[in-house]
């Protein structure tokens, strides 16, 4: 019953930023620590990014001091920043909790020049 719906996504160059967003639903979102996680092509899907339910934040190696993720309980939404964004960054990126077990159709983030 839990819905994930991932926005944002798009076309951008390197050195460029984008805003993903993230509507959940079907869970009491207040209560819930909520992540990000992205699958580059041909590869894995990887957690990148968490925030809890008191707004205490982690983040993977990899795009941590570009990223930053937040939330905003009176919308039910998570958000992920991304700044200085590289061909690296390419991928479908998806939210969920941090126990993920369904999945969303996640938002396609593809760094070109």
């Amino acid at each position: 019953q839990v819905q994930l719906v991932e926005s944002g996504g798009g076309l951008v160059q390197p050195g460029g930023s984008l805003t993903l967003s993230c509507a959940a639903s079907g869970i009491i979102f207040s209560r819930k620590a909520m992540a990000w996680y992205r699958q580059p092509p041909g590869q894995q899907r990887e957690y990148i990014a968490v925030v809890t339910s008191i707004n205490a934040t982690n983040y993977a190696d990899s795009v941590k001091g570009r990223f930053t993720i937040s939330r905003d309980n009176t919308k039910n939404m998570v958000y992920l920043r991304m700044s200085n964004l590289q061909p690296a960054d390419t991928a479908v990126y998806y939210c969920n909790t941090v126990t993920p077990t369904n999945w969303g159709q996640g938002t396609q983030v593809t760094v070109s020049s």
